[in-house]
């Protein structure tokens, strides 16, 4: 079982390693859905911290169409983290009508070769996710982040799962949103999702979101014990 941790600054990326995690999707600005880490945060938690870090390129909250130069400035990013040796790009791409954006999807899966990519929630705002999961495949992706297309994972099960048994072993279905050390157990057993993918984040002091070492070792038992 792989356990990704989401984390939105070095501080939490520390807890996580703290907690016992190896593997980080790394991001800023969480409460907007995530945009690109800092060059300075890529950099510590790969060198510094050891980790295998999963890299958010997204340059903007919003939709997940982009114009020219978002593009552009995307695939800088996507140059920068293979430089700095992260494990993986997480990336997503749409249509204005809600389908996958195949011509997009491939050639930042070209550009971060070898580094594995991962299409990240854009998928759960598709408008038909057994379509989609057919075209990110074929796109040479090799994970999905997903909810099952609902706002929590355990609210998407069903779909989840069937996912799961479309992909087949083609792709590996990553289920987030919502996953906490309570429900991670019941997740894994009724979709067969061989990743899960939780922030195990805690309001600081000073009110903002951070993740916790203590959850991310809850989440990281109750998930091996499924």
């Amino acid at each position: 079982m792989e356990i990704e941790i989401c984390c939105n600054s070095i501080q939490s990326a520390a807890n996580a390693k703290a907690g016992g995690a190896n593997r980080i999707e790394l991001c800023q600005n969480l409460n907007e859905g995530g945009t690109t880490p800092s060059y300075a945060t890529i950099c510590q938690c790969v060198k510094e911290l050891g980790l295998k870090v999963f890299v958010l390129v997204r340059p903007r909250p919003g939709d997940f169409v982009y114009n020219d130069l978002e593009i552009e400035n995307m695939l800088e990013d996507v140059r920068v983290c293979k430089e700095l040796g992260v494990a993986g790009i997480v990336v997503g791409f749409l249509h204005p009508d809600g389908s996958i954006d195949t011509t997009l999807t491939r050639r930042f899966v070209e550009a971060a070769a070898p580094i594995p990519v991962t299409f990240h929630r854009a998928f759960d705002c598709c408008t038909d996710w057994s379509k989609s999961l057919e075209e990110v495949v074929a796109c040479g992706c090799k994970r999905i982040l997903t909810s099952g297309c609902h706002e929590t994972a355990i609210e998407g099960k069903e779909v989840l799962r069937s996912l799961v048994q479309q992909a087949n072993g083609r792709i590996t279905i990553l289920a987030g949103s919502g996953v906490r050390p309570d429900n991670v157990n019941e997740l894994i057993q009724f979709t067969g999702v061989s990743e899960v993918h939780g922030s195990c984040k805690m309001i600081t002091p000073g009110g903002y979101n951070e993740t916790s070492a203590e959850e991310v070792a809850a989440l990281l038992q109750n998930a091996q014990k499924a």
